[in-house]
Order: C-alpha cells, then structure tokens, then sequence
C-alpha cells in the first residue's frame, strides 16, 4: 500500500532510508520522461538535471507544504531547473513542436506510427540546429511563452527575440524540408 505523500515527506525529513528509495521510486519515471523531452536532442544533459532535481527537491522538502502532490511538486521543480538551463544558454549564446498528444480515439497504428516519425523527424531537426535557435524555438512552441516572456528571461529586447525567432523558424523550414 503506497504511503500518503505526507507520511512520505515526513519520513524523508526523518532521513528514513525506506522512505528515500521510495521518494525516488516513486518520481523517477515521471521525472525522467518530463526532463528528457524538455532537452530533447541533448539526452546526454538528462541524468545531471534529473539529478539536480532530485537534490534541490531533497533539500526543498522542509518547505513541501502538501498543496500539491509529491509528483507535481517535484516536476515543478523540474520546469524551473530547465528554464534556468534555458535561460542561461540564451544569454551566454547570440523545438517548433507540440507535446505528443494521446492516442486519439480510433486512431490506428498507421496513423500512430506516421505521428510518431513525424515527432522524430522534428527531434531530428532541431538537433541540426544552432543552440540559440532550438532553445528559443523550444521557449516559444513548446513552453508556450511570448516573445515578451522570453525577452523578460534573456534580458533582450522584444524586437530581438522576434527578430531570433524569425531566423530560428526559418532555419528549422529550410532543415526540415531538407530531411
């Protein structure tokens, strides 16, 4: 029977060694699916940042308040350590694709395997491309944020990350019509 993330938190706090592997057990795989697609083409980044989570979350948890559960407080976290990843690589530096959505009813496996290799085709894509324009195109398609947003988190101006964005859109056509 799974323990309350309450009891969990409480345990952890306790520096319960049971508790510990099942704090990991129980967020690893949704941590890792949340943080591998958000790095998408940079998988060798994965493991550090699920890591990194894992101890900022490790030292947060005096602070968990319950509000939400454990799961989504910790890729909460998550959101914020790849945002601040983002974020720095933007500044340091001069994916467009929706999150794969559920199989739609009666959708048959042809149509799966023909969305599948499209979602591949563009991991492939924005691998092949320069890190400013995958980071920005990421920000904007994949993380839903405006250009404002992004000029907020990047110290650019608005017209900037428009005029980056422009180029980015038309550098991943070019890649992507070219395979």
């Amino acid at each position: 029977m799974p323990v309350a993330d309450a009891d969990l938190v409480a345990a952890l706090l306790r520096r319960d060694r049971k508790a510990a592997a099942e704090f990991v057990e129980r967020c690893s795989d949704a941590l890792y699916g949340f943080v591998r697609i958000r790095l998408a083409p940079r998988h060798d980044l994965v493991e550090d940042m699920v890591q990194d989570v894992f101890l900022q979350a490790w030292q947060a948890l005096p602070r968990y308040r319950g509000e939400a559960g454990l799961v989504p407080w910790v890729i909460g976290i998550a959101r914020h350590k790849v945002q601040d990843h983002y974020r720095g690589r933007l500044r340091s530096i001069e994916s467009p694709w929706d999150e794969p959505e559920a199989e739609a009813p009666g959708e048959d496996a042809e149509a799966l395997l023909v969305r599948q290799g499209e979602i591949e085709r563009i991991h492939a894509t924005l691998g092949r491309m320069t890190e400013a324009y995958r980071i920005v195109l990421l920000w904007r398609y994949w993380e839903k944020l405006p250009a404002a947003g992004i000029a907020a988190a990047t110290g650019r101006t608005e017209k900037a990350v428009e005029r980056l964005l422009a180029r980015a859109r038309a550098e991943f056509r070019r890649l992507y019509d070219a395979g």
